[in-house]
Parts: C-alpha cells; structure tokens; sequence
C-alpha cells in the first residue's frame, strides 16, 4: 500500500522517501487508493498531479492549461528555486537592491528597467492565446505557491533570502522577455546604461559583441529512407551552460487529449523548448542569422541631442528609471532612438557629430507562446514547420523528424530584414569592431529595416524568405549555416544576413557529417542506438584527421619527444580513460593560429573533406607545429597536470567534493562530443562550462509509441543539497543514458515513483 500525504492543499503518494523540500508539518494518512480518488474538490481553480519518476524527472498532468503551468512552476522551483528567483531580480532590475550595487548590477538594473518595460510585457500578453494567458497565470500562482510552501526549508543556496518572493504576472512576463535577448541587446547592456552626451563623464567600457564562446548545439533527423524502422529518428545534443538560469531542466506536461510533451525546458523558463510527443520531436541550435544591427546616428551640429532623419532632426528622447537601491532609489538615465537606445564604448563614443544606436530583432516580437503552444501539439514535421512559421522562434535552427519517416530542417529565426540594396549602400565602418557587427547609416529611411506585409514581426524577415527543406534521407546542423545541413542537396541563393554560403566549415560540422556519413557508406540503415553512438564514441574528428601528420614532424626532436611519445599512443577520443587528450588540447589550441596549416586547402565543391592534412613539406608550418607541441608541453607541466594522465581525471566535474569524470572535448578543436571548460592549474580541465547538456535520440516502436533515450549531463537540480545534484552526472560519465519514461505504462512502472497532488482555489 502506497503513503498519501495531506497538508494546505498537497496531496502526496510516495513509494520512496518525501524529497527533502517538501518535507513539514504533514499529516500522515494510511488509505487506499479509492479513498485518494474521493478526495477531488471539482471547485478547485488549480488542480494538477505531479509524478517523479527515477534521477528526479517531473511528470506534470493536469485538466487545463491554468493547472499545466502550476504545476509546471511547482516543479521547475523544486530543483531550480534558487536560480530562477535570481533570474527574476535581474529581468526585473533589483539586482542592486537584493545582491549590492556594484557597477554591473546597477548596469544591468538600469538597462531592464529602461527596456523591459510594463508596456512591452503587455503587448506580449496581448499576443498570447487564452490558453497561454491561463498557462502564465497558472504559472505564477503554482510559483508563488512553491514559495510559500517552502519557505523555511529553501536549498542552502538561497535560504533565508529575501529576493526570494512571490512574483507577479508582470515580473515572469520581464523575465520572459529578457531571456530571449540575453544574447542580443543584453550583449550591449553596460554600453546603454553608460550612454551620456558629449561633455558627460563616461568611463572605459569594453562591450562584448558575441555570444559567449561554446553556445551551440549539434542535431541530425533521418527520415524514411535511411532508418530500418521507417520511421524519423532525431538526435537533439545543445551545448548550452552547466551554470546559471539557461541550464536545462527535464519535465514532461500532459493535458489528456491536447498535449502530451515531454524534454526540457530552462530552469529560467516556463516551458518545454526541445523535446517530443507521439508523432514528432524537435530539437534547436544557435543558428547563424543575424539579430540586431547597429545604426550610426549623424548628429545636429549645433544640438547633439538630435539625429538627423531624412530632412528632418530628431529628438534622441532622455528616459529617467529608478533603480530600487537597498536603502533608496538610484535615478539612472538611458537615452533613446526610433531605432532603439543608444550605446557607448571605447569604439563606438557618443561625440558631437556621431553616436550609435542598437535595434534587436527579438526585442519586439511577441510570437514565441503562439510558436511553442503550436510546437508541443504538432503532429508532424509540416506542423512543425507551420508553428515554427509563425516566427517565434528568437536565435535557433530548428531540426526535427516524425514517426511518419519524415526529416526536417529550417532557419526561421527572428532576423532583420535587411535587403542587398541595404546590405550593399547603407553599411558604415569602424574599425576595432569585429566582422560580425553590422552597422547602418541610421540618417536615412532607405537603410531602416523593411517592413514586409508576410512577416508577423515587423522588421523581420518573413519566414517564406528564409531556408527550410523536408526529405525522407537526413539533416544536419552543427551552427554552422544552412547551407550544408545535406551535402547532396545543398540550400543556396539567401540573404548573407541569414548565413554564409559555399565557405568552409568547422571540424565540429564536418565531424557529423563524417561520422554519421561513414554508417550510410556501409549501406545498412540505422537505428537509434547507431545515432546515440556518434556521440558516445566521443571520437576526436581533429585527431583522426591531422595527427599523424603531426607525429611524422616529431620525428628526431628531443624537445617534444614527451609529447610526442603520449600522442603516440592515444586512441583519438575523449573517453574518460583516454591518455593524452590534453597534449593535443593545448597543441592545437595553438596550432590553429599556424598560417598556411593546411596541406589542402578549403574547396568549396568538396566542403566535407577540405581543408585537411598538415602542409609537411612547407619548412615555415614544420617548425610551427613544433612549436606548438612544445608549447603545449610546456602549458601542462607549469599546471602539474600529467601528460598521459587519463582524461577524466582531468577533465571533470567536482560535487559535494567528489569528482566526476566528464568525456568530451573542444568542438573547435573537432569534437562531436563537445565540452567547453576552464582551466585551472593543478586540477585541469574544471569547472564545466558549458557543452553537452539536455541529450535525446528519439524514435517510434512499431506501434507508434516514442522510443526515446536521454540524459541531462549536469543533473536535474544546481543546488548541493538536491538529490538531484549530480546522479545523471554520474550516468553520463560511465557512458549511461536513461530511457525516457513517457507513457503511463513506463511512469507508473518506475519503482521510485512519488506522487504530488496540487490543489488551489
């Protein structure tokens, strides 16, 4: 006989122990199953069943889209609590008032307030189905909910603060908002709240003008053709942070005959973002369109607080916000364009004839809870590629496959519209910045961004602008651009804003395609475990293909003979127990700078193979490779850390203490297998940054059920005192995955099965 659990509203069923958050004043009920069911209060606003199964994965199930998103909160605050209320004090700008107000939170706090505004998360609302509206508030009661429930018994992490508090409609919808432009506008953060005119102090600032190195994703859909079953296969692999509010966390939400979704969303969001149902799955990578684009204001000569537009000057508009400080507010000032806030930097200064102005492609679009309210009930990837269309998807490719034997790729990402008459007559240069910053001359109306009648984002490309392809063989994407996501069937003839097209790729790209590539050459068709194993084989695509021209130049050469010696015997992968990993780490870290490496260069007819070979007979490429071998050398001695020194042992996640090898390696570098780390002298490669994170290859039985196997590599929950700290983290180190529990069958089987139920009026 089951336990049952009643306190304030909870009903609970364990065959295990309570989770130690839930733990209280509870009253302990011996009844049967029959008196459970008599217990439903119909009167109930919010009502919803949640069930872990095993590694702590929630299974939420309610009657109505209001109970899917309590329920949804609930879970998500039970790993992720400290994390997402963080979250919500920085979207929301009290970072200066809850955690000090150093320069950066008090930059931060100035640029959500002045941006995120109340206006915006209204339009926002606005846009949602009743569906979503009763999802969100649902969201917010069963948040606040988990915090009254739990508050004398938070994680460590954040016990007894006080930024841990009930929210409002208001503040989820600011941090919705401030989620999707992290990597756009959020980028230029400091730079607005810094902005002042001509004669203001303004201090050195330095701005980051790309996403932090590692965000990616590798994903491959097979169709019909190439799968003995018949039927799609996907393999979804993000490399998104092991820290912080874009971890992923697992979750599976079910209203019985709407939706039935399982995968992950981000401990900082509110719902599933890459996952499956019965007839599809999808997954996303960071695409390579562009987001935003920087306008270069000409200035009233005699009034620097105007731009010129067409014939006419405009006002640059002073916004005033108060900054909540621990004792008082702190009034701060942003100053704004029609094309968005201005922003300084040491390249790009406000003076009396120039100033800068940045406009982000996401900021105002509104389509993402039409976009994924449609993703989670597709029935197919041409369902998929019709919710997709309605263009909320903000900076990812999408890559999907149904059980009907379908493949499908697309980059419908919120991009700029920007034609080549723009592209080639309104660009502006300044040197300092990188190639990827595109700035527009912001005095004239020809160079604004078109507005174009098919779009729902105005300013964006419209999604029939934009490349996607279905076909029963497969797709590929590993960030680079849409062009070679088949090699035999190549996407051409887009805008260059979206991506470039006919250039090389990088050793990650051509590592999938390799690898997956060498199972298609033996003429068999592929299963799931096939797909699974291109990333557990954890094979090092930059070694196979340069090593021995690297060992060949070591040859007689006492200085790196150690190094040589270790790459000798190495196995070419990032195994946990590979030795010497880490000589060829360091080597082509430095390696890769080497001018003219190549001994075949980049040839855009065979963009797979090329470039490859080390240019042996080229004496200049020679003494560099030695070099760098040396160096290489050098770099791991000064750490302590042993040449041939099993890679787990020096790669590897530390916690509660313990370490925990971790497999895998630079993407850079030619890892499929991609893990971005530190590195940190006696220990090595640690802590994790980012890299493999929420993984699922999933196909369909021949009765059309999901057959689908994951793992989330850093755990369900971030805290040190969770259950779920670091039991996935161990699985993915001995090369382990789980096997998805979807249907009712799998749940209710899993022998540590605990029950919640919800009840809120």
């Amino acid at each position: 006989m089951a336990a049952l659990f009643n306190y304030r509203g909870i009903t609970r069923i364990t065959s295990g122990l309570l989770l130690p958050r839930l733990k209280g004043q509870i009253l302990l009920l011996w009844v049967s199953a029959m008196l459970l069911g008599c217990m439903a209060d119909t009167g109930d606003r919010y009502n919803v069943d949640i069930r872990w199964t095993s590694y702590g994965i929630p299974h939420v199930k309610a009657d109505d889209w209001g109970s899917l998103g309590y329920g949804f909160a609930y879970a998500t605050a039970n790993d992720g609590i400290c994390v997402f209320a963080r979250e919500i004090a920085r979207a929301n700008g009290t970072l200066s008032a809850d955690f000090g107000a150093t320069g950066e939170h008090l930059a931060s706090d100035t640029f959500h307030r002045a941006i995120v505004t109340q206006e915006r998360v209204q339009r926002n609302a606005a846009a949602m189905s009743e569906n979503m509206r009763s999802y969100t508030a649902g969201f917010v009661a069963g948040y606040n909910r988990f915090v009254d429930d739990n508050r004398d018994k938070l994680p460590a992490a954040c016990a007894g603060e006080k930024w841990v508090r009930p929210i409002s409609e208001l503040e989820l919808g600011r941090t919705f908002i401030a989620v999707g432009i992290r990597y756009g506008t959020g980028n230029f953060a400091a730079g607005i709240a810094a902005a002042a005119p001509p004669g203001e102090p303004v201090a050195a600032l330095t701005l980051d003008y790309d996403m932090p190195r590692g965000i990616g994703s590798n994903a491959i859909a097979l169709g019909s053709d190439l799968t003995q079953s018949g039927k799609g296969i996907l393999f979804g692999n993000p490399h998104y942070p092991w820290h912080g509010p874009a971890r992923f966390h697992m979750i599976h939400t079910t209203i019985p005959g709407e939706i039935d979704t399982m995968g992950a969303s981000l401990l900082s969001g509110s719902f599933v973002v890459i996952g499956f149902n019965k007839d599809i799955a999808w997954t996303h990578t960071v695409s390579t369109a562009l987001r935003l684009t920087l306008f270069e204001l000409e200035l009233n000569p005699e009034n620097p607080m105007q731009y010129r537009y067409g014939e006419e000057y405009r006002d640059i508009e002073r916004i005033e916000v108060a900054v909540p400080l621990e004792a008082d507010d702190s009034q701060q000032t942003i100053y704004m364009t029609h094309h968005g806030p201005v922003l300084v930097s040491d390249t790009l200064p406000w003076t009396s004839t120039r100033a800068y102005a940045v406009r982000d492609a996401i900021l105002n679009n509104h389509a993402a809870f039409a976009t994924y309210e449609a993703l989670q009930s597709a029935a197919s990837v041409a369902d998929v590629e019709a919710a997709i269309s309605k263009q909320g998807i903000f900076f990812v490719n999408t890559i999907a496959a149904d059980r009907h034997g379908n493949a499908f790729y697309a980059d419908i990402s919120s991009t700029p519209h920007l034609d080549m008459n723009i592209l080639t007559n309104c660009r502006r240069e300044v040197s300092g910045l990188p190639p990827q910053v595109l700035i527009l001359d912001g005095s004239s109306p020809d160079c604004d961004w078109r507005d174009d009648p098919r779009s729902t984002v105005p300013g964006n490309l419209p999604a029939d602008d934009m490349p996607r392809a279905t076909s029963t063989r497969y797709f590929t994407n590993s960030n680079d651009s849409y062009w070679l996501s088949n090699p035999d069937e190549p996407l051409e003839g887009y805008l260059p804003t979206i991506g470039p097209e006919r250039t090389a790729r990088t050793l990650r790209t051509r590592a999938g395609l390799v690898f997956l590539n060498e199972y298609l050459e033996q003429g068999s068709k592929l299963e799931a475990d096939d797909i699974q194993s291109l990333l557990l084989s954890h094979r090092h695509f930059g070694a196979e293909l340069l090593l021995d021209d690297v060992l060949a130049i070591c040859e007689n050469n006492d200085e790196i003979a150690m190094s040589c010696d270790v790459l000798r015997k190495w196995d070419r992968t990032a195994n946990v127990d590979s030795r010497g990993m880490q000589v060829w780490t360091e080597f082509w870290e430095v390696a890769h700078h080497i001018d003219d490496i190549y001994a075949v260069p980049f040839d855009p007819d065979d963009p797979v193979n090329t470039p490859r070979g080390i240019a042996t007979d080229n004496e200049a490429v020679r003494n560099g490779v030695r070099g760098a071998l040396a160096a290489a050398q050098q770099r791991l001695l000064d750490a302590d850390i042993e040449l041939d020194k099993p890679w787990g042992d020096v790669q590897f996640a530390e916690r509660n203490g313990a370490r925990i090898p971790v497999p895998g390696g630079p993407g850079r570098h030619g890892m499929f297998s991609y893990i971005n780390t530190d590195f940190t002298k006696g220990k090595g490669y640690t802590p994790i940054a980012n890299g493999n994170s929420y993984i699922q290859v999933v196909t369909w039985d021949d009765d059309g059920a999901p057959d689908a196997r994951g793992i989330l590599t850093y755990s369900q929950s971030p805290e040190a005192d969770s259950p779920h700290y670091y039991d996935q983290t161990e699985l993915y180190a001995r090369g382990e995955w789980l096997q998805l529990p979807f249907t009712e069958d799998e749940i209710l089987a899993d022998p540590n099965l605990e029950t919640l139920t919800l009840r809120d009026n």
